[in-house]
């Protein structure tokens, strides 16, 4: 095999404890203003839940790299763990998906992330906290054809400016950034060398907004002002509304969400298989319209199941779905 990586995710680890709550002793309330939820338990007792399902080495950064691999692609990761059970027992996960564990280091003295998952239905809070790992980029022995940047700690920040350094000196190597929520709020001005040498750019509408700091609605002009910033081929989700992209020429494409077989189980993990998955079709030749539909695919497998994992699929059982799509299930170009 070719020295080469087709894929280096870089990001943090996690192991993820899910504990779906009881609807009896836990409830939702949204602000008919904002749309905002909230969740709502009694303060000052032991509440039961139903059950609790804990899954080892995922985060943003590994559910892309195991996506990728999936899809065929030669995908590694670079990530941090603790010298504990669990950071022992997530670097054996890794190594039974089949990916190649040379960029995943165990720290002595250090734990391995941890995050609790509070389940209401298919939608969750996280309770989250991330360990001051080191930030260093390996000294890769052939620059990969892609690098898939997503969510570290808040303590990252020249890590970023290390990665865009890398970039523009290996313009060989595309860069995908998949900010998680302390990225966006760090915003453009903080990351302007990041956004300057990005390849692929996903993030949702609300993120967009709150990005460019501004309240337009219109998909295709927060694009082209995502562009602005940088990122060539900038891309939007919004939920249920489907997803975008702005290609190469200009134009702007729609794709609607792949029908769900079933009532979603847990939608963790959705957008990090949509993202990894368009990059991993971009990767294989595909054109950005054709990429489009490829992500919302991998999207509603994952959310059939508990976590971001299980549902990633093969490039065949995602080239079976694609052959199966509904008639409307197409790639619309818009202005």
């Amino acid at each position: 095999m070719s020295d080469q990586y087709d894929f280096v995710a870089i990001g943090d680890l996690v192991v993820d404890a899910f504990i779906q709550l009881s609807k009896d002793d836990a409830d939702v309330s949204q602000d008919l203003d904002t749309g905002r939820q909230t969740l709502h338990m009694p303060f000052g007792q032991k509440l039961p839940y139903e059950e609790v399902t804990v899954l080892n080495a995922v985060g943003n950064s590994p559910n892309a790299a195991v996506s990728a691999h999936r899809l065929g692609l030669h995908s590694t990761l670079v990530s941090s763990l603790g010298q504990d059970r669990n950071g022992k027992e997530c670097l054996e996960t890794l190594r039974n998906e089949g990916l190649n564990t040379e960029y995943v280091k165990l720290h002595e003295g250090k734990i391995t992330n941890y995050h609790y998952v509070l389940r209401y239905g298919p939608e969750r809070t996280i309770l989250i906290k991330h360990e001051k790992f080191p930030y260093v980029l390996p000294a890769f022995p052939v620059p990969p054809r892609f690098i898939y940047f997503s969510s570290i700690g808040e303590h990252g920040v020249p890590h970023h400016h290390e990665i865009a350094a890398y970039v523009k000196a290996n313009p060989e190597t595309k860069l995908v950034f998949q900010p998680g929520t302390y990225q966006i709020k760090l915003g453009y001005t903080e990351l302007k060398d990041l956004y300057e040498v990005t390849e692929i750019f996903f993030c949702n509408k609300e993120e967009a907004q709150q990005l460019l700091n501004t309240t337009e609605g219109h998909v295709p002009t927060l694009m082209r002002a995502i562009r602005d910033l940088g990122p060539k081929l900038p891309v939007i989700t919004d939920g249920p509304h489907g997803a975008y992209v702005l290609d190469a020429e200009d134009q702007a494409w729609h794709m609607p969400m792949y029908p769900d077989p079933a009532d979603p189980v847990d939608r963790t993990g959705a957008g990090d298989a949509f993202a990894s998955t368009f990059t991993s079709a971009i990767a294989l030749g595909l054109t950005p319209a054709e990429a489009l539909a490829w992500g919302p695919i991998n999207s509603m497998s994952v959310v059939q199941y508990i976590g971001a994992q299980k549902g990633l699929l093969s490039r065949a059982q995602l080239e079976e779905f694609l052959k199966n799509r509904p008639a409307e299930y197409q790639a619309v170009a818009i202005s």
